[in-house]
């Protein structure tokens, strides 16, 4: 087997010519007799695949074996799809790769129900094959979108002098809003384990130990019953210093939403100096979505509210992004503002689907 020399779906027009091998699952084999067309399908998109009894009979008689969900490894050359033929919906869409080699890794039975988004198929069918259910691009974008998130917080952080501090899982009941999951040891027979809620034992023994700036993506565990924003298990980003003042904390915490917003590809700002504290304006210059290609609007509000520690109101800059069916709501830094009485009202503003970077 040869080795891949990348992802299906990041060929492009900037690869004609090449010869590129390529790893996959098939997601559909159209067959015209003398000419198969397939896509295969990665974690990072589809690309059409050509065979034909000119380029390679073998290859052709190998294609004519595929189905659904088969696994296959391909070698061939970049070739130009034509205008009429081209897919604007594929980042691949302008390409086609004649295949001359295919080996079939491994062979599937028809699965339960079709890998694409918006399947019409039950959750508990979906969970059942859920590694079926996670091929979807829909699924997919969603972890690595996550992933993203994760990987810059991590860089934020830590551009910032705070120190990544794994804490224990299993530990010692601690007061909190929930009830705890117990587990039993085995070497102290009656003696139980509790999962944490939070780290707060471990963070504020870190703060007394001397490590001022401590943080990590946290695994809590809390027994409670289930609710819209709530379910046993999550993930917190969690956060302890010392010797910092309140404006301090805010600026840090503030600071962490334009970066991982950006990095998920969400919202990408221009940010001058002293925006994070709301000493300038933001300035929003794309609004891009990784699931849609279509025309964003994007409305800017101001809210306020009324701080537990202050007798002043604080502002809060909303922007609230319209991706139908639903508005998505981004809370910016806290500035002077006026109180906001219903949905957003000011001009909206138009962003073509052409995005920097």
């Amino acid at each position: 087997m040869k080795k891949r020399t990348m992802y299906a779906g990041d060929v492009t027009a900037a690869n004609l010519g090449q010869t590129v091998t390529l790893m996959g699952w098939v997601r559909k084999r159209r067959s015209l007799g003398n000419l198969i067309f397939v896509d295969l399908r990665d974690r990072a998109g589809l690309v059409q695949l050509v065979f034909s009894a000119d380029l390679d009979p073998d290859a052709l008689a190998v294609a004519n074996t595929l189905r659904s969900e088969y696994v296959i490894a391909v070698t061939g050359q970049v070739k130009s799809r034509g205008e009429k033929e081209v897919n604007h919906n594929l980042k691949s869409g302008e390409i086609e790769v004649e295949v001359h080699e295919i080996e079939i890794l491994n062979k599937a039975k028809t699965p339960p129900f079709t890998i694409e988004d918006n399947v019409d198929a039950s959750e508990e069918l979906k969970l059942k094959y859920r590694y079926l259910d996670l091929r979807r691009p829909e699924m997919q974008k969603a972890i690595m979108t996550r992933s993203k998130i994760v990987a810059s917080t991590n860089r934020y952080f830590e551009d910032h002098d705070f120190v990544n501090i794994e804490t224990p899982d299993l530990t010692k009941s601690t007061p909190e809003g929930a009830r705890d999951y117990l587990v039993p040891s085995r070497v102290y027979p009656g003696t139980f384990y509790a999962l944490p809620q939070s780290p707060q034992l471990f963070k504020q023994l870190l703060m007394g130990a001397g490590f001022d700036r401590y943080f990590q993506i946290a695994r809590c565990f809390r027994d409670e019953d289930l609710r819209g924003d709530r379910q046993p298990e999550f993930t917190q980003i969690d956060m302890e210093t010392s010797f910092l003042s309140a404006e301090e904390i805010q600026d840090l915490t503030e600071g962490l939403l334009p970066r991982s917003c950006t990095t998920s590809w969400v919202l990408r700002f221009s940010v001058r100096s002293g925006a994070l504290s709301g000493k300038t304006p933001w300035t929003v210059t794309a609004v891009r979505s990784p699931t849609c290609a279509s025309v964003w609007r994007f409305r800017m509000c101001l809210t306020w509210s009324r701080t537990a520690t202050s007798r002043s109101s604080v502002g809060r800059l909303l922007m609230a992004v319209w991706c139908a069916p639903s508005w998505y709501l981004v809370v910016l830094p806290s500035i002077p503002v006026k109180r906001l009485t219903s949905r957003p009202t000011t001009s909206s503003v138009l962003v073509p689907a052409v995005w920097p970077g």
